[in-house]
Parts: C-alpha cells; sequence; structure tokens
C-alpha cells in the first residue's frame, strides 16, 4: 500500500513538473489545483474512502510539480543586467565550470560577480555564457573581466530534425540567462572557485598530460573520451563518425556510457567473488566521476549508474526501481529543469531501466552466447540499453545507425580492458613515464582496434538513416507503454 502512495506521488509530481516544462497556466492556479485535492483529502478523512484519497494526493502532488518548477524559474537573471541588454557592459566573473574546447571556439561558464556602469560597480549574481577564441587558453577558477554586448540565449531549429531547440530552457537548467559572444577578456586572478573541484580538474589534466605522452594520437584523445570524458580533442570528423556508428556514448558523460562499462567491468570479473565483481564496477564510477571534476551531470549520471549494478548484483529489482525512482524523484526535487531539458539525466534514467528490467529479461533469450568474460551479461546488457533509449535517441537526433549493434557488441567487451590498462598507464606516468610503456602498449592495441571499427562501420553506405525523427507524442506513448508493462510485471511478481 505505501508502495503504490509512494508510486503516486512520484507519477503526479513528476507529471507536474513535466506539464509546467510546456505551459504556464498561473501561480494561481497552481495553488487552486493544490487546494482542491487538500480538499479532497478531508473529503477522505471523513469518509474513509481509499480511491478519493489516491486521487487526492495525485492532485497534490501534481500541483507541488508545478510549484517547484515555478519556484525554480522565479529568478531569471538579475534585474540590473537584464536593463543592460544589447549594449556593451564590462563585468567581473570567474570561470566556473572547465571550458568547453570546440574546433574554432571555447565556450566559458562565467558566474558574475560584478558589474560597471557609469564609473560605479554593482555587485551581481547570475550566470552567464561566454563564446571565445580558443587561445589564449582558460581553466576552472580563473578570474576574468569582460567588455563587451549582452545578450539573452536564442532558440533554433535543429539541423538534423527541424524541430525548434529549446537552447534558452537548456541553459537555464544551469542557471545561465545571458551570453556574450567574443568580447574582450582578460585573466585578473586565478585560483578561484571550489577548492575541491579545482584540484580535481588539476588531477584530471595531469593525468590526461601523462597519457598523451605515452600513447599517440587519435588514441589518446579516444582514451580520453573513456576514462575522463575529453572528446573535444577528438575532433568533428571522428565524433561524426562516431554518431553514425552509434557509439557515441562511450567518449560523453552520460549514464548510458557509465552504466555499460561498469557492468561490463563487474562482469568481466565475474569469476571472482561477487561482492568482487560489484565493488570493481562501483570503484570504476566513482573514479570516472572524481577523474572528471564531480560536475553535476556526471553525478546524476553516477547514481543512476551505481543503482543498476546494486540491482543487477542482488537481483532485488522491485526495491532497486522503487530506489531508482526516488533518487530521480530527489533529483527533480533540487533541479526540476533536468526532466525536459537535460538530456544527460533522461539517458541516464532510461538506460538503468534498461538496465535493471530489460537484460535479466534477455538473459534468458541469449543463452547461445557463452557466459566466458560475462559475454553474455556484456550482450544483454548492451542490447537492453540501446533499446530502451532508442526512441528517446531517435526523438532527439531523427537518425537510425543500422550498425549501431553489430559495433557495440564489438567494442564493449574490450571497453573494461582498454579502460584499466589506460588508467594503469596514466597513474604509473605518475611514477616515472618509463614504468608507463607496458600498459600504454596493451591499452593503444585495444584503443587502434576500437577506432578501426568505427572507421569501418562509418564508412559503410547507409550505415546511419536519416528522417527516422519521433513525435514528443509517440515518443511519449511508446515510454508510458513500457512503464505501464514494467508496473504490471513487478506487481504479478510482487
Amino acid at each position: 500500500m505505501r508502495a503504490q502512495w509512494f508510486l503516486i506521488l512520484v507519477a503526479g509530481f513528476t507529471s507536474g513538473v513535466a506539464f509546467r516544462s510546456f505551459i504556464d497556466l498561473g501561480n494561481v492556479f497552481t495553488v487552486f489545483l493544490i487546494f482542491a485535492g487538500a480538499i479532497l483529502f478531508l473529503f477522505f478523512a471523513i469518509k474513509r474512502d481509499r480511491k478519493v484519497f489516491l486521487v487526492s494526493l495525485a492532485i497534490i502532488s501534481i500541483g507541488l510539480g508545478m510549484l517547484r518548477f515555478d519556484l525554480s524559474d522565479a529568478h531569471r537573471g538579475d534585474p540590473l543586467l537584464n536593463n543592460q541588454i544589447e549594449k556593451t557592459i564590462s563585468i567581473r566573473g570567474i570561470v566556473s565550470d572547465e571550458p568547453d574546447l570546440r574546433s574554432d571556439h571555447t565556450n566559458l561558464t562565467i558566474d558574475i560577480t560584478e558589474i560597471d556602469t557609469a564609473q560605479e560597480k554593482h555587485p551581481v549574481k547570475t550566470r552567464a555564457l561566454v563564446i571565445t577564441d580558443r587561445y589564449p587558453s582558460w581553466k576552472y577558477g580563473d578570474e576574468v573581466s569582460i567588455s563587451g554586448k549582452l545578450m539573452v540565449p536564442k532558440n533554433f531549429e535543429q539541423a538534423d530534425t527541424g524541430r525548434p531547440f529549446d537552447y534558452v530552457s537548456y541553459l537555464a537548467k544551469d542557471g545561465i540567462f545571458y551570453q556574450f559572444i567574443r568580447p574582450d577578456i582578460s585573466r585578473i586572478g586565478e585560483g578561484k572557485g571550489n577548492i575541491i573541484k579545482r584540484e580535481l580538474l588539476l588531477l584530471k589534466h595531469a593525468f590526461l598530460d601523462r597519457v598523451s605522452r605515452v600513447i599517440p594520437e587519435p588514441e589518446s584523445s579516444l582514451l580520453g573520451g573513456l576514462l575522463v570524458g575529453a572528446k573535444q580533442s577528438l575532433g568533428k570528423d571522428l565524433l561524426d563518425d562516431f554518431r553514425t556508428a552509434g557509439v557515441i556514448h562511450i567518449v560523453v558523460l552520460s549514464g548510458y556510457n557509465l552504466t555499460i562499462v561498469a557492468e561490463a567491468i563487474m562482469r568481466f570479473f565475474s569469476f571472482m567473488p561477487r561482492m568482487w565483481g560489484l565493488s570493481l564496477g562501483g570503484i570504476s564510477i566513482v573514479l570516472f566521476s572524481i577523474m572528471t571534476g564531480a560536475g553535476a551531470t556526471v553525478v546524476r549520471a553516477s547514481i543512476m549508474a551505481l543503482l543498476a549494478l546494486l540491482a543487477r548484483a542482488t537481483g532485488r529489482i522491485y526495491e532497486i526501481t522503487l530506489t531508482l525512482l526516488f533518487a530521480g524523484f530527489v533529483m527533480l526535487l533540487y533541479n526540476p529543469k533536468i526532466l525536459i531539458f537535460d538530456p544527460s539525466f533522461q539517458l541516464s534514467f532510461l538506460a538503468t531501466l534498461g538496465l535493471i528490467h530489460g537484460a535479466p529479461l534477455l538473459e534468458k533469450h541469449l543463452k547461445f552466447i557463452p557466459k566466458t568474460f560475462g559475454l553474455r551479461d556484456i550482450v544483454s546488457a548492451t542490447l537492453a540499453t540501446q533499446i530502451f533509449v532508442l526512441p528517446l535517441l531517435l526523438y532527439m537526433m531523427g537518425k537510425f545507425s543500422v550498425v549501431s549493434l553489430p559495433v557495440n557488441l564489438l567494442i564493449l567487451p574490450f571497453i573494461p580492458l582498454t579502460m584499466l590498462f589506460g588508467f594503469l598507464a596514466g597513474v604509473a606516468g605518475f611514477i616515472n613515464i618509463f614504468f608507463s610503456f607496458p600498459f600504454a602498449f596493451i591499452a593503444h592495441l585495444f584503443l587502434w582496434y576500437e577506432l578501426k571499427v568505427v572507421e569501418v562501420a562509418a564508412a559503410i553506405p547507409f550505415a546511419s538513416i536519416g528522417g527516422f525523427a519521433l513525435s514528443g507524442p509517440i515518443m511519449f506513448f511508446i515510454y508510458a507503454g513500457a512503464i505501464a508493462l514494467i508496473y504490471i510485471k513487478q506487481k504479478k511478481r510482487s
């Protein structure tokens, strides 16, 4: 009974957040909805009608979801800056995230601390995206002075699907409401920001530097993507090949990547005691999170992946499903905008659901695949996550990779060993570069093989076919049906 109350609460709250993400009927309507639910609840208290109670709980939770989104959307920037839109201004701020390096520019997330207007300096507290040149280079914690035209982000149309992309809300989920395009920017200080995050990012770059000394390009860039999500140095052409081959998930910070890799590591060491395999999978996730700087995106993905591992290891699917829903509920309480506007959260959640519910089901039908080195488990996990995220990927990208499944099956079994020897090569480099070479040689062989598979697959005619963009309603009904089937199955089992 309590589980049913919890499911209604989570479903109602999530529905309220989703509805409010698209439609704003005003605070008055939200308050009215909560009030109506409270009246029904009082009616239940008098009549002791269970159905009335469940309906009132659903209405109240929907209203609370809408209210939480309203509260998160109440402060959109700073009033002083809002009056300076399309004007040239001077500000001070701190680089609050790792610079996002692109082929011809760098994206900087700046926490604005001060604005200089009419010879007066005013403290402000908001965030802006700054698009600047690749050089000079920047790093987390740099204090900068910026002079340029203040703008607000604008939505645009996606080239692949022709569907409008809500870029404004995508940035707003991270508290970014303003934009500067190639302003005058200068460094006026260093070492600001969170000291723990700063040290973690320094460790990450020191690690990548040691890897690049013993493993040539583009293999070292691929290893950087596998271990710490550093995909930018792969280059646009190679990244396009990974997208065409349907394996871009292994070099981006998403739970899709984390879940499969950690599962593969755990299953690869399945010959060891069960807790050892689980521990190694969990440690790999924690190390990944630390090495990437433990940003919000990867922390969310790590939570999802850890829950998926726990479910697979203990077999307590129903309990872990409730735990997964609770984790998602807490994340939405903290930042409701991630539900609709954070692809990483969506992919993480769906990949975890696929691993928890889909992998055990598929594994029963894959008995022709040997269990050696956990191969059957890796294949079932790969298939399950691919199936569960496919509708979302078709909605977002509108492309279907014909070669995705075989390429994933050819590559993913070797990813754990690639990561292991690559990690050992980087760590050994902190002691002496000479000790890195044996590990680097083995890692390089795996990396070369994986790149060659992607290169050959991407060169196949019609490897990726466009025109498969799903509409929002169709995607919704697909996932609603899948979730309904999972619920029915779990109810029968319980």
